[in-house]
């Protein structure tokens, strides 16, 4: 439960006073709830008792009136700011949580974050925030209100009607509702977990066959997938079934405790008038405010209905990210001895990460400005391991790698990011428009400049075409084939204007004509840079300075 409690304070710091607000009218529509029954019971029973013994042309009925509709005008007016407010404030506590957890992915390891691009990891990451919602909305918020009001209601009773039905109240509520929800928030801890795990993979099973769909039939396979995607909506339903008896029981008992709270109080009261302790009226208070105070108790069940679920996502979502490195802190001077060499590897081998088995072994090059170098091997041979490792973000087994005369790990994390930049094979692109997308790597950017970059690859007649820089593209660039996807992504690498500018098969998807056409674009773009490829293609292993076969540093079995 800790990290429930932190994803709690989490929330509630990202703006306590909209937070405060929401409590504060929480509490003030419970409270306005029970005054306004425990005065509507004490007008009733005041008036019946004046006209019993003949004085009910005396009695006044115009303020107590007023104060029910007053109370009751109130309560409608103050429910709609507490929905309003206490909504807002989770809305706004909700944005200040993704930037959190983007910023504690940002310290993950890239082999790590990789892995969340999957549908089902990103589906599963935004059930878990969505999640959180439940943190304040069913579960903090009602609990400290549904005190709050008790404690008020306690003192209210004892000052007005007797120190036996107070205590009475207060103790039926407390112990009563207390076991009730307890035991819900225990029979259901594991059971609303396996619901969401039933719900993820439903719903990830659901993507997998909407996205394969065409190769599903063509091989024949769909009755197969539909088998399987039954069996999960199976495995939901059954699972959510079995929380909505536990939620339909725990309704049942809460109401069956406000009933013989409420019965043990007219008894108690009925008692106390009898004894002559209490007049009729006042004693009516204590019955109907013991009845109003249900409000406080019966939301609660559905908060600790789903406290499992809401606990296992702030375990994922405020999860510690895996120790690495030490920032780099110190700029390093520029090396006389470097000349105009960007990039020299000595004596590199390198690993998969988590693995200790060599991909590559005593890897030595050197790689001057306005230089390409294309890295040639088979799928699986290390390429884009070693891009990995040459831009900072992966460790390398032995040997060392020098960017402009000075070793990788003494560059400060913004000064490296600023020398170098790695296009990989799957970059993203966000949902927004062309220009957009460009001045993700510069902002500011002029349409001129962003044609310039556009033109390099190619790409500047199709955005035409399509409209314009501010063209939209939906989630994930949809709009643009695969090939042009890419480009766009290649482009907006060309706006940084890195010394040493690392691609991962830049040219993929593209005609022989095209693909000579970008490289030698881009090498335009970049008079001085310094290109490595990792690539197989004819088209830029022609146009390279050098080119390393990686098969040659494989190491012997």
């Amino acid at each position: 439960m800790l990290r429930l409690w932190q994803a709690l304070r989490l929330l509630w710091r990202a703006h306590p006073l909209a937070m405060w607000r929401g409590a504060l009218l929480a509490v003030l529509v419970l409270l306005m709830g029970a005054a306004l029954l425990g005065l509507s019971g004490w007008f009733i029973t005041a008036t019946g008792m004046a006209g019993l013994a003949g004085v009910g042309i005396a009695f006044d009925v115009f303020r107590p009136s007023a104060g029910v509709r007053g109370l009751a005008l109130g309560r409608a007016a103050a429910r709609y700011g507490e929905r309003l407010l206490t909504h807002d404030a989770t809305l706004r506590a909700l944005a200040a949580l993704r930037v959190t957890l983007l910023d504690r992915l940002a310290r993950f390891p890239v082999t790590e974050l990789r892995r969340l691009r999957g549908a089902s990891a990103l589906t599963r990451i935004t059930a878990d925030v969505d999640a959180l919602d439940g943190v304040v909305l069913r579960l903090a918020l009602p609990v400290a209100a549904a005190l709050l009001t008790h404690l008020v209601a306690f003192f209210g009773l004892w000052a007005l009607t007797s120190h036996a039905i107070a205590i009475s109240v207060a103790a039926g509520y407390l112990l009563g509702g207390g076991v009730v929800l307890w035991r819900v928030a225990r029979a259901t801890l594991g059971h609303s977990a396996r619901a969401e795990d039933a719900s993820q993979d439903l719903r990830r099973r659901a993507i997998g066959l909407f996205r394969g769909r065409r190769e599903a039939i063509l091989q024949g396979t769909m009755p197969r997938w539909r088998a399987g995607l039954d069996a999960a909506e199976e495995e939901a339903r059954t699972s959510m079934d079995h929380l909505d008896r536990i939620d339909t029981g725990a309704g049942q008992a809460l109401s069956a405790v406000v009933t013989l709270i409420a019965a043990g109080v007219f008894a108690l009261a009925g008692w106390l008038v009898a004894q002559t302790e209490l007049s009729p009226a006042l004693a009516a208070i204590g019955v109907f405010v013991a009845l109003a105070l249900a409000e406080t108790l019966l939301p609660l069940r559905r908060g600790m209905a789903e406290i499992g679920r809401m606990r296992d996502a702030a375990e994922r979502v405020l999860a510690d990210p895996p120790a690495r490195a030490p920032v780099r802190v110190a700029a390093p001077a520029f090396s006389p001895e470097a000349g105009d060499r960007i990039l020299e590897l000595r004596h590199l081998s390198l690993a998969r990460p988590g693995r200790s088995r060599l991909l590559l072994h005593d890897l030595s090059l050197g790689l001057r400005r306005g230089e390409t170098l294309a890295l040639r091997g088979a799928s699986g041979l290390g390429k884009s391991t070693l891009l990995d490792a040459i831009a900072g973000l992966e460790p390398v087994t032995a040997g060392e790698i020098l960017i402009i005369g000075q070793p990788l790990a003494a560059w400060p994390e913004s000064g490296l990011r600023d020398l170098v930049t790695l296009v990989p094979q799957r970059s993203a692109l966000v949902s927004g428009t062309v220009l957009e997308n460009l001045a993700l790597a510069q902002p500011g950017l002029t349409d001129c400049e962003a044609m310039a970059a556009l033109e390099a690859v190619q790409l500047a007649q199709v955005v035409h075409a399509r409209g314009g820089l501010r063209s939209p593209l939906g989630e994930g660039g949809a709009g643009l084939s695969g090939g042009q996807a890419r480009r766009l992504v290649l482009a907006r690498a060309l706006l940084r204007r890195p010394k040493l500018l690392l691609l991962d098969e830049p040219t993929e998807g593209l005609d022989a004509t095209m693909a000579r056409q970008v490289i030698a674009g881009v090498r335009e773009f970049l008079k001085d840079a310094a290109i490595v490829t990792a690539s197989h293609r004819a088209a830029e292993l022609a146009t390279a300075d050098q080119v390393i076969d990686l098969k040659r540093y494989i190491p012997e079995s």
